[in-house]
């Protein structure tokens, strides 16, 4: 039996991470938690991995990771601007040294014209390091949606450690 490529992924994080005795914290709002999951799926996480908020609402957005309604209101969730608020507030949360943030639209609803399904921003950030967010779209239903983004979401945190991400295994 193969090993997931998620769990690739996190076994990579975690030997980086206890390396370099750093910790991890995530935000996550259409992966549900799916990330933290991944995470913690691995034996002695609790070594690196701080710990995840599944942010759903916007009103927890606003509560629990400081992003202004303004933001909100003019952006959406589902956006560069708010995911960047989303991974600069949980760092400021937590003792965490590098953090990460996914909003998206997973369906097989809620998708617009300017967003349609499958559309999902993510930002990463490090504690002292610039912040930054991409945009992804990513086909599929709803479970294929967030399974992709949770494994972006990775492997961007792969790619900002210089941990090339793993290559899925063949067959």
């Amino acid at each position: 039996m193969s090993t997931p490529p998620g769990a690739l992924l996190v076994a990579r994080l975690a030997e980086r991470l206890l390396a370099r005795g750093q910790r991890l914290a995530l935000a996550e709002s259409c992966t549900g938690g799916l990330v933290a999951k991944l995470c913690t799926d691995r034996a002695g996480s609790s070594d690196w991995f701080e710990g995840g908020l599944v942010t759903y609402s916007n009103t927890l957005k606003q509560r629990l990771l400081g992003v202004s309604a303004d933001t909100l209101a003019q952006a959406g969730a589902v956006s560069a601007q708010t995911v960047l608020a989303m991974v600069e507030g949980l760092l400021q949360a937590t003792d965490a040294d590098w953090g990460l943030a996914v909003s998206g639209v997973a369906g097989p609803g809620g998708g617009s014209a300017e967003k349609p399904v499958g559309t999902v921003w993510i930002a990463w950030a490090g504690r002292g390091q610039a912040v930054g967010a991409s945009r992804f779209w990513f086909d599929g239903d709803r479970d294929a949606v967030r399974q992709a983004a949770a494994h972006a979401a990775l492997a961007g945190l792969c790619d900002l450690l210089g941990i090339g991400a793993p290559q899925a295994p063949v067959g």
